[in-house]
């Protein structure tokens, strides 16, 4: 098959989007299929990072701001989402269109929050298959497979949004994870049958605009942990904090380390006792792993997702990036008992097992006919 993803990262956005369409791109270029990108390019883009994965990427131009703002008045865009685009959608769609004139489409698969019917409907005619992928269900899809991947999301969530032949996968059961999560779920789980705190993960998502990172680590300052603890910190080369978080790292008593753009994610997941993490898209990581999670909540898309994370028992809800300095002192020292740690973890490793990919691919194949 010949797909197409369109899909962007940029400082506004972050860079989930990209990095779950890009867990299915491999996992469908493993199978055989060929696959290749179309980007803007934002601010914060990970264009780069996609072709050193191997795909080939089509670059749209940004739009000049005068320009975006006037036709979004014209076309009458309601998103609350349609400036993540750097384009009105009509321009996007023609744009996308022409990178896909030549080619024959077995499927399209779109993950954007400013794209809507619109747009799917102007690309209908270039693809045999349209797939969307989806947080929100806040708008109507032309497409024949949906996935939202979220704890709590039900296919009737979406039955007045898409058409009646459309196929949804909702739940975190079809969580798009790389197969290394799966592969060390087993080990993971079984490190945490003796709960411990000796290795804390600090992960706010590649951009963390918020600073959150910057916050908890200057509210570590103030909390009891042990002095052999030992902190990572993991975060994205675009991110706007990244020099400012260093700065912390060193004032801390305790050994923290400040990664950037790693790749071996599950495995510094699996190694760790707890972790202080934004909602979103790594919630499923963690909770494939059974890792025991302190959630702050970055952007109000992830607001419902963490709810339910907080009502499964799955995590410790601290609230948003204003709450960290007054909140993680008494949050943490609830969590220092291996009773506690424990709880979270039995809970969270309940949420996915990490075969969520596989799924979604049978789910495309499914869809062929």
């Amino acid at each position: 098959m010949n797909i197409a993803f369109r899909t962007d990262a940029s400082l506004q956005i972050g860079s989930g989007h990209v990095m779950r369409c890009l867990t299915l791109a491999d996992a469908l270029q493993a199978a055989g299929e060929q696959c290749h990108f179309i980007c803007r390019e934002q601010p914060g883009h990970l264009i780069a990072q996609i072709r050193q994965r191997g795909f080939a990427v089509t670059v749209l131009p940004m739009m000049a701001t005068e320009a975006l703002s006037a036709n979004e008045q014209g076309s009458g865009a309601q998103s609350n989402y349609a400036a993540w685009l750097g384009a009105d959608w009509a321009t996007d769609a023609a744009q996308t269109k022409a990178d896909m004139d030549e080619s024959a489409i077995d499927w399209l698969i779109v993950d954007h929050y400013a794209l809507d019917a619109r747009w799917e409907q102007t690309l209908r005619p270039q693809c045999r298959k349209l797939m969307v992928i989806d947080d929100l269900a806040d708008r109507p899809h032309d497409c024949d497979l949906l996935l939202d991947q979220n704890l709590g999301r039900d296919a009737v969530d979406y039955s007045r949004l898409v058409p009646e032949h459309c196929r949804v996968l909702a739940g975190a059961g079809y969580a798009l994870l790389r197969p290394e999560f799966a592969a060390l779920r087993e080990e993971s789980l079984r490190r945490r049958a003796v709960p411990q705190l000796k290795q804390l993960l600090i992960t706010m998502g590649g951009v963390d605009q918020a600073d959150a990172t910057g916050k908890v680590l200057e509210a570590l300052k103030d909390c009891l942990l042990p002095i052999n603890l030992r902190i990572t910190v993991v975060m994205g080369a675009h991110a706007p904090w990244l020099e400012r978080v260093k700065m912390l790292a060193k004032q801390l008593p305790q050994t923290t380390e400040v990664k950037v753009n790693v790749d071996n994610m599950a495995q510094l997941m699996a190694d760790s006792d707890l972790a202080i993490g934004a909602a979103g898209s790594t919630s499923w990581e963690r909770c494939c792993l059974g890792l025991p999670t302190i959630l702050v909540v970055l952007a109000d898309n992830q607001r419902k997702g963490a709810a339910a994370l907080e009502q499964h028992g799955s995590v410790r809800l601290l609230g948003d990036a204003a709450a960290i300095p007054g909140a993680l002192q008494s949050t943490l020292g609830a969590l220092v008992s291996a009773d506690a740690l424990n709880r979270l973890s039995r809970k969270s490793c309940l949420i996915t097992d990490g075969q969520g990919t596989i799924r979604v691919l049978d789910a495309l194949n499914g869809c062929q006919d």
